[in-house]
């Protein structure tokens, strides 16, 4: 699906990460295509509130949990230009689909990076 959201369809998620050869560019494809998923997922239907959002959002957190270990496995991890890369598309995010008053902590609450 693609995304119709004017601030988000032209958006190059991770964008410090992208040519990094710190970053296996299959992995950080990957964090691209948790981050357009949940796009696709907030576009599909949209949160009526930050509850339903972060819900959304944990959703998204938790798969890079899973892909932190990949990260891991290939000599990388989700350091600090990773962590505030993936962070800073969430808040964009957020902001994006009219939450600008969403925490970025919360966003991403449930993070182990």
């Amino acid at each position: 699906m693609a995304i119709t959201n004017e601030r988000m369809a032209g958006y190059e998620f991770l964008g410090p990460m992208r040519g990094d050869g710190y970053y296996p560019a299959h992995l950080v494809a990957k964090g691209g295509d948790i981050l357009h998923a949940l796009c696709e997922r907030i576009e599909g239907r949209p949160p009526r509130g930050l509850d339903e959002l972060y819900e959304l959002t944990h959703a998204a957190t938790e798969q890079f949990n899973l892909l932190a270990e990949e990260f891991h496995q290939a000599g990388s991890e989700i350091e600090t230009v990773a962590r505030e890369a993936i962070a800073a598309d969430f808040d964009h995010l957020a902001r994006a689909y009219g939450f600008p008053e969403a925490d970025l902590e919360e966003l991403v609450d449930p993070r182990e990076w």
